[in-house]
């Protein structure tokens, strides 16, 4: 196999495996002159035809994870669910405003 059949494996894995709106947790970038911290989470916007995932990071930042130089997951069932009681309890939290007094 030549390395341009690998990588159109590799990307028609990662298209499988990571399709649009999936949650990922950065592991460790690789040589990246400003990498984005171990740890943050993003979302999945695309995955280009040689594998490149691209992300929009929690911290507010987008960048592409280089399939074979960055290391990532996918959040598990029971980490998207953490994050949904997050997310409404922060909602909840928002919607509170001042009382109604009479």
């Amino acid at each position: 196999m030549n390395e341009w059949d690998r990588l159109r494996r590799a990307a028609a894995m990662n298209k499988e495996r990571y399709p649009p709106g999936t949650r990922i947790e950065l592991i460790h970038m690789g040589d990246d002159p400003n990498p984005i911290p171990d740890g943050t989470r993003g979302t999945v916007s695309a995955v280009d035809d040689i594998g490149t995932v691209f992300c929009h990071f929690d911290n507010g930042r987008s960048l592409g994870l280089a399939y074979g130089e960055d290391s990532f997951r996918k959040l598990t069932p029971e980490e998207l669910a953490e994050e949904q009681v997050e997310t409404h309890n922060e909602s909840m939290d928002e919607d509170e405003g001042p009382a109604m007094q009479m």
